[in-house]
């Protein structure tokens, strides 16, 4: 199994089971609160109008005249993308996250990691996840439009973009070439519903939707999907609260940020492994990458989980082990 946040399982095997505080992936901590659902939802099969209201929805969310793809995650949309153009070199801004490079392997490309925009030119695909994931880099909507054309195929995964609308490429989405990535379960919360959403090129985004099947997502998806993406109060709120803990959380703890979003942060804390095993040993897990003994990634804690967190920072001399 590749290597991912959100493994608690094999946190619990070293340091026991428990009320953990789960940091170790970028997803909301504080849930949108899922409505009662219809019974239509876990009995009947989803319906046309089921999937025009979704997409409705979500294209009015995203602020897009796009066309809409609802998938089982975002990451079901990256299941896809090696079948999407003929070639064998896709190139990405890399570090990233670690799917993109492993699915393209598999369908046997040649997967090049890069470090700057330029560095895409010419590739058959070109990947950027914006915000990035761990580092929380971005580009400008023009620097990335300027790039269509200049890929066969460019791929931005806007999966922690919601806190950021404003930067979002979604707006001028249609173009021949481009595919958006959108994710629902990290900022609203709820990864275990399994929605995301691919926006962008009519032709790309029609084969997508021919290769997942008339019922991509199930009832219950699409009713919780609707209601949350129309509900602007909560979404203001999540926005306010998830600033204000991320803010909160960077002022207690004792290492130098090198980057992150409102979702999450990227800290460079000296040991990652002693680091990460001080707090898992009180229940607090934290995401490691095998590229780096050096940083680690923290989920932003709810605001109800900061005063958790500071004590745990507090008795444990975390920035004494740091050194």
């Amino acid at each position: 199994m590749r290597d991912h946040g959100g493994d608690l399982d094999r946190a619990i095997v070293t340091w026991g089971a428990g009320p953990w505080l789960d940091l170790s992936t970028g997803i909301n901590r504080t849930a949108y609160p899922v409505p009662a659902l219809n019974q239509r939802v876990w009995t009947d099969l989803p319906t046309r109008a089921d999937m025009a209201a979704l997409r409705a929805a979500a294209k009015a969310y995203f602020d897009t005249p796009a066309d809409v793809v609802p998938l089982a995650g975002a990451q079901s949309a990256i299941q896809l993308l090696p079948g999407l153009r003929k070639g064998d070199q896709m190139r990405m801004i890399s570090p990233t996250y670690n799917e993109y490079s492993a699915v393209f392997q598999v369908a046997g490309w040649q997967v090049t990691a890069v470090d700057s925009l330029e560095g895409l030119v010419g590739a058959d695909v070109a990947i950027v996840v914006n915000p990035n994931n761990p580092d929380g880099r971005r580009w400008s909507c023009a620097a990335l439009a300027d790039l269509v054309g200049r890929v066969g195929l460019l791929v931005v995964d806007e999966s922690f973009m919601d806190m950021t609308p404003e930067q979002s490429l979604a707006p001028q989405a249609g173009v021949k070439g481009l595919i958006i990535l959108r994710s629902f379960g990290k900022f609203f919360g709820l990864a275990g519903v399994r929605l995301g959403f691919a926006l962008g090129d009519p032709d790309l985004c029609a084969q997508m939707a021919h290769a997942v099947g008339p019922w991509p997502v199930s009832g219950a998806a699409i009713a919780v999907g609707i209601t949350a993406m129309r509900d602007q109060m909560w979404t203001d709120a999540a926005k306010t609260d998830l600033a204000s803990a991320a803010a909160q959380m960077d002022a207690m703890l004792p290492w130098v940020k090198i980057g992150g979003c409102d979702l999450f942060a990227l800290y460079d804390v000296g040991d990652a492994g002693a680091i990460q095993a001080v707090l898992a040993a009180q229940h607090i897990w934290t995401r490691r990458f095998p590229w780096s003994n050096r940083l680690l990634r923290l989920g932003v804690p709810a605001l109800a989980d900061l005063p958790r967190l500071q004590q745990a920072v507090r008795a444990s001399d975390l920035g004494h082990l740091s050194l």
